[in-house]
């Protein structure tokens, strides 16, 4: 038997900050992983997963975990991302990020369905189907590790987070290699006038990708202004215990629902009645923080030989996926949002966040104008979809259909 070492609550978190700067170290090193914009707590993890997977197998050390903080984390990310969700977002993009926002919704409830059809036609449990469906297509690691843990705890799906963590780092990679590809057959085919050239506008990224060691424009947030920001966030989550418990009454759904509505509500009402101002930075800097800790904790944690049994299916799955996504993103994004040069770079887009993340899509978006030129609609609507409304949807996406699988 292995020699096992218990570490606490407070050594399990100092752990994962130490794994999370592992990561970047990692990743800054190796031009691959910055390429495909593979998040550093997901580098880290994996890294440090793999080394405990290796010490375990051959009888040397074992790890144990206490992973209390991670849940209070993981509400606090989901929490910013209901500050970020200002209706007055929607007033600035106009009605094309209302018909973005529409197409990215139908699209992760159409991988949520074929996720678990194929998932049924295979013969294996249809919340694998989910877990390679919007959980971790259009949800990505956050929402991934999100529902994995709540599968494992309350529907003892064996290795429901690494399953989850494998499959979004599956669609992280393949929405980078598939963006540009789409775009250029639709410049081409279509024929299309392209834009004027110049740089691409400067988007802010999602909050889990941008570097922490770089510094963002715009004023210094102040003790106070983090303090507000602070208190805003655990009143949020003290409250959205309360609204998730009585919605749990009548539906299952992960934590966080419940502090995200809340959080929704509080943003909109200040920016009705001016009550209180929201410093985004703040917010973002936050939220970045909670996800990174959470994710690195997550998968610091992981349990990969977990895998093996469920390889085969989960990457029928997921192929099935990639390959929708970009049919998807051909034949209807491109068409509902204009046929024009800008739809096709937004169609670039849609296939990066379908399947990872906003940095996915902002990344194969500047490919395609650095080579045709500026598309700046594109540039306006995808990010605010990507970075600050689709979450919200696709967590009531992912809620419906547990429910209907799993009444």
């Amino acid at each position: 038997m292995p020699t096992t070492i218990k570490l606490d609550m407070i050594q399990t978190l100092a752990l994962a900050a130490v794994v999370l700067f592992l990561g970047y170290a990692v990743r800054k090193r190796v031009g691959v992983l910055d390429r495909f914009n593979i998040p550093a707590p997901v580098v880290g993890g994996f890294l440090f997963a793999a080394i405990a997977l290796g010490l375990r197998q051959s009888g040397l050390l074992a790890f144990e975990f206490d992973t209390t903080l991670q849940a209070p984390f993981m509400v606090a990310f989901f929490t910013t991302i209901g500050l970020g969700a200002s209706l007055g977002l929607l007033k600035v993009g106009g009605p094309q990020v209302l018909l973005f926002w529409g197409l990215a919704s139908l699209m992760a409830a159409l991988q949520s369905g074929v996720g678990v059809a194929i998932a049924n036609a295979i013969g294996v449990d249809p919340l694998i189907g989910l877990i390679s469906g919007s959980v971790t297509m259009t949800g990505g690691h956050g929402t991934g590790a999100a529902f994995g843990k709540l599968f494992e705890e309350e529907y003892a799906v064996g290795g429901a987070v690494t399953l989850a963590m494998a499959a979004a780092t599956f669609g992280l990679i393949s929405g980078g290699l598939l963006g540009g590809p789409v775009a250029t057959l639709l410049v081409s085919r279509k024929r299309l006038a392209i834009g004027t050239g110049g740089p691409a506008p400067v988007v802010a990224p999602d909050g889990l990708d941008e570097e922490i060691d770089t510094e963002p424009s715009g004023e210094a947030p102040t003790a106070f202004t983090m303090l507000k920001a602070i208190a805003i966030i655990l009143v949020a989550m003290a409250l959205g215990t309360v609204v998730s418990g009585w919605l749990r009454q009548y539906l299952t759904l992960p934590g966080y629902i419940g502090a995200m509505v809340v959080a929704a509500v509080f943003r909109n009402l200040g920016d009705l009645t001016k009550w209180v101002r929201f410093d985004q930075r703040v917010i973002d800097d936050l939220g970045t923080i909670a996800l990174s800790l959470f994710l690195a904790m997550a998968l610091m944690t992981l349990k990969l030989w977990e895998l093996l049994d469920l390889a085969l299916p989960m990457l029928l799955i997921l192929v099935a996926q990639v390959t929708m996504m970009g049919l998807f993103a051909y034949f209807v994004t491109f068409r509902v949002m204009g046929r024009d040069y800008d739809a096709a770079v937004m169609a670039a887009g849609h296939s990066g966040f379908g399947l990872g993340a906003t940095p996915n899509a902002v990344a194969n978006m500047r490919s395609v104008v650095e080579r045709f030129g500026a598309a700046p609609r594109a540039f306006l609507v995808v990010p605010i979809v990507g970075a600050f409304f689709i979450d919200f949807t696709n967590a009531l996406i992912i809620t419906g259909y547990l429910n209907l699988v799993k009444p």
